[in-house]
């Protein structure tokens, strides 16, 4: 099962603050978009997205089709194959990619903790 690129997205309270903070860390801006409340930062191959009042809590995240860079792998596990690989194993989905769809898309599980777990497929 390769769920592909892995990032923390943070729900913040003041993206500035945030963004200066993670500066501090080393961390330097990779995308995202300010005006839309939100940012991509990035140290070596770790990467953190900062994203305020968009989540109400901080949400663990993969990118199947993506390497640490944003860049499109060759080879990779299909969301919705993923899903279905999931669910054939008994995990809840909180959300679901449309199965029978075909290009991006995304699901949504919680581990027995209650923490998030984003499978967002920015590919085709």
């Amino acid at each position: 099962m390769q769920l592909g690129a892995f990032s923390t997205s943070l729900s913040v309270k003041n993206l500035d603050a945030s963004e200066e903070f993670y500066k501090k860390l080393g961390f330097k801006p990779f995308g995202g978009d300010k005006s839309q409340n939100w940012l991509i930062l990035k140290n070596g191959d770790t990467v953190i997205g900062l994203f305020q009042d968009m989540f109400p809590t901080n949400i663990l995240t993969f990118n199947p089709g993506w390497n640490s860079d944003a860049e499109p792998l060759e080879d990779y596990s299909d969301v919705r194959d993923l899903q279905k690989a999931l669910k054939e194993k008994g995990v809840e989905l909180a959300t679901e990619a449309d199965a029978d769809g075909s290009g991006p898309a995304s699901f949504t599980i919680v581990d027995p903790d209650g923490n998030a777990i984003l499978v967002d497929q920015h590919v085709g």
